[in-house]
């Protein structure tokens, strides 16, 4: 009987373990999490409802979803797509429903349905909780001229599954290991096995931006887009101004797109705020008409923003409050323009989103088959999930990266069984 030893009982992991279990019953499947549970992240995945994917429908190439993997993520998507994930819940007990946003969630709305869904699917695997990894070695390593092998009545205790395990986890034999956590150990563990490594920096995450002006307005939403000047990283959509900055998929997505840029630069950088999401021209098109037909009233009476946004934005371009339209001329005009499609703040420092933490880097693409996951330099050594050098925006990209990236690994060894 083959064993094989999956590290991580996280969203990827689980997902394998179920699938192994499906495709070949005879295996013996362990997993290793190091928490006291399994499934922690997905629980609270999604603000505890569980956005497991998304339709993709607006993205336009996969590199505006996976700035890092979009390769290896097109052929996992191929031998398990969105559809298949669909169709993997449903059949699992987990109907499904699509929401404006594009994410996929539970009909319940409750992440737990997803949890108890995989808890049941690796029903019959072996689970060590609370399992720190302080070994993970190919057993060819230990050869068969070292002072283990030299005795041949010592040998022969060993029974031949033994002799022809590859691997050895935490004084375990294993005939295959799936690596799928993040964290210290696994770094510590990638590094005793030389495997090639992108260093992991913070993605997904919110800016602080130190200006009372603009966090007296906390709780509005715009429809927006932000960029770093001079990067060439931006991002649009829903655009939330907070207590301690700014938020929402905008900030969250430019975050993931810069998320190197911004960790080389200590997570302090300048940005610019769109709020109309439109071009400089198409602005100034709209406030010309706005000015001409509403020439004896108040800027701050006629807003294309929400009224304390409007008000913020004329103030900051210099305006008076109570400046009327027929008043702006050329020079307010352009100043109007330039700040709402250019308004300057500075990234002072990254904010935790919630509970939720996503990275990016890890067990570099390069070691990798990209069609099995399998390491170059190791057989039987898989990879899934969050500990390769994947990552997405928001919106249900990563958990559909865990979903594929489990399900090839799992098909593979299926396979070279």
């Amino acid at each position: 009987m083959k064993r094989i030893a999956i590290i991580g009982a996280g969203a990827a992991g689980c997902f394998c373990a179920a699938n192994l279990r499906k495709m070949a019953p005879e295996a013996s499947v362990t997993l290793f999490e190091a928490g006291p549970k399994p499934l922690a992240k997905l629980a609270i995945t999604g603000g505890g409802r569980c956005n497991l994917t998304n339709s993709f429908e607006g993205i336009r190439s996969l590199k505006e979803a996976y700035p890092r993997g979009e390769r290896v993520m097109k052929r996992a998507l191929k031998e398990f797509s969105v559809q298949d994930t669909l169709d993997w819940f449903t059949a699992a007990g987990v109907p499904l429903t699509l929401q404006e946003d594009h994410c996929y969630f539970p009909v319940s709305q409750n992440a737990m349905d997803v949890v108890r869904c995989l808890q049941r699917g690796i029903k019959g695997c072996e689970l060590k909780l609370n399992a720190l990894i302080s070994e993970i070695s190919p057993r060819a390593s230990l050869g068969r001229n070292d002072n283990m092998s030299t005795n041949r009545d010592n040998m022969s205790v060993i029974s031949s599954e033994v002799e022809k395990s590859k691997w050895m986890v935490n004084g375990e034999c294993f005939d295959y290991v799936v690596i799928t956590g993040g964290g210290g150990s696994i770094e510590r563990i990638a590094a005793g096995l030389k495997l090639e490594t992108v260093p992991p920096v913070p993605s997904l995450f919110t800016f602080n931006i130190k200006d009372k002006a603009l966090t007296s307005l906390m709780g509005l939403v715009v429809d927006a887009s932000v960029s770093i000047p001079g990067s060439g990283f931006k991002a649009d959509g829903p655009l939330l101004i907070t207590d301690w900055g700014l938020s929402g998929p905008a900030v969250l997505k430019l975050s993931s797109y810069a998320a190197r840029y911004l960790s080389e630069a200590g997570d302090k950088a300048p940005l610019s705020v769109n709020w109309l999401h439109s071009s400089e021209s198409e602005v100034r098109d709209t406030l010309a008409v706005l000015a001409r037909e509403n020439a004896a009233k108040l800027l701050l009476s006629t807003h294309l923003l929400p009224s304390r946004l409007w008000e913020h934005i004329v103030l900051k371009a210099g305006l008076r409050k109570d400046i009327r339209w027929g008043e702006l001329g050329s020079k307010g005009m352009n100043k109007l323009v330039a700040t709402l499609v250019g308004d300057n703040y500075f990234i002072e420092g990254k904010s935790k989103f919630r509970e939720e933490f996503v990275t990016c880097g890890g067990v570099s693409l390069d070691a990798v088959e990209l069609g099995t996951l399998q390491s170059k330099k190791y057989p039987g050594l898989y990879f899934a999930g969050e500990v390769l050098d994947i990552d997405a925006i928001t919106g249900g990209f990563n958990l559909q990266a865990a979903w594929s990236t489990g399900y090839v690994v799992a098909k593979s060894i299926v396979k070279s069984l």
